[in-house]
């Protein structure tokens, strides 16, 4: 006889699909989808479904407007992206770690074709009430190493020193000459074979060198940046259904990845460098200079994203609709597909 924790009866029973939150999704998707055939003849089959196995599956024509309602809600997608038209991949045959991996990178590899970005959704298999489905543990597809010293220095990027070290406690070994953008492996994780790592292919990020249109010696500083970023760490939540595994991609908002991602303290810290080069003042922050720097930062990216041909969002315009998001925005309980936080 099998004998069934209390612990392991609540997970089973979180993983229950909630049929009203089923039914009122489907009834949703018709409202939107007139001709998608009988709504009555549809939410019986789905009554049925959860009656018998505690959950149901989902049309892949439900899936696909499900997570593109999501990524539209979800804070990332801008006023630009096309979320009704965003390439959603139905993967949710795919369990094994491994398969995982190796969809993720085609994912990273059909995002940016010759240089044009595709905003897509690839969704792996569920959770259901037999068990968990697989999850990724990188906040994006792509990300560099960061690696600290005994003296608290660090290279790389300190925002990854964490998954750094955690990479590397499964095995993960950093390559031999480390620089300050190492790739960082892609961790999965399954029920059945816990957390594996994967390192990426060379052939699957596209990255960007960073040079400045007004000085010359920006070259010299020898940055650079992944072209798109996939969102791996966030829940895609569809009609009662959680999908653990569902990276999304847009593009990146012009302005954040020079002050964010390269001139912040706590990431690679180099509006300083930058504003030593450039001979502004630096013994106070009255005089600007901080901002001054992120501000040939930012320009810095946006002029080699269009020279390599990568579009960026323009920044006023997606601070404007982020802010209309924000107002617009409800409670994640009311809503029938959405992404959260949280693996």
């Amino acid at each position: 006889m099998i004998t069934i924790s209390i612990e392991q009866q609540r997970d089973i029973a979180a993983r229950q699909t909630d049929r009203q939150t089923a039914e009122d999704f489907i009834r949703a998707f018709h409202e939107a989808h007139p001709r998608a055939g009988s709504l009555e003849a549809r939410l019986a089959r789905v009554r049925a479904e959860i009656q018998q196995t505690g959950t149901y599956r989902q049309l892949p024509a439900e899936l696909a407007y499900g997570a593109r309602i999501a990524l539209r809600d979800s804070g990332w997608c801008g006023s630009g992206v096309p979320w009704w038209a965003t390439r959603v991949r139905d993967l949710r045959n795919v369990q094994a770690a491994s398969a995982v991996a190796t969809q993720c990178f085609e994912h990273l590899r059909l995002a940016v074709d010759h240089g044009d970005v595709t905003p897509m959704i690839t969704v792996f298999a569920p959770d259901t009430p037999t068990g968990p489905g697989p999850r990724i543990w990188n906040h994006q597809l792509v990300g560099y190493a960061g690696y600290a010293d005994g003296d608290g220095r660090v290279l790389g990027d300190p925002r990854r020193v964490a998954f750094t070290n955690a990479a590397r406690r499964l095995g993960w070994h950093p390559p031999v000459g480390r620089t300050r953008f190492d790739q960082l492996p892609l961790i999965v994780a399954t029920a059945q074979e816990g957390p594996r790592v994967f390192s990426l292919p060379r052939d699957v990020v596209a990255e960007i060198p960073l040079e400045h249109p007004d000085f010359p010696w920006f070259v010299e500083l020898g940055l650079r940046w992944y072209a798109v970023p996939v969102v791996s760490d966030m829940r895609l939540r569809i009609g009662g259904i959680e999908y653990p595994a569902a990276p999304f991609n847009t593009w990146f908002i012009g302005g954040t990845v020079g002050t964010r991602d390269l001139g912040a303290q706590d990431a690679y810290a180099m509006a300083l460098p930058v504003a030593l080069r450039m001979g502004l003042d630096t013994s106070t922050t009255s005089s600007g200079w901080w901002e001054w720097a992120c501000a040939e930062l930012d320009r810095a990216v946006v002029h080699s994203f269009d020279a390599a041909g990568i579009r960026l969002f323009e920044q006023d315009a997606e601070a404007a609709q982020r802010m209309a998001w924000l107002r617009a925005w409800h409670r994640p309980g009311d809503r029938l597909a959405c992404y959260v936080r949280g693996r």
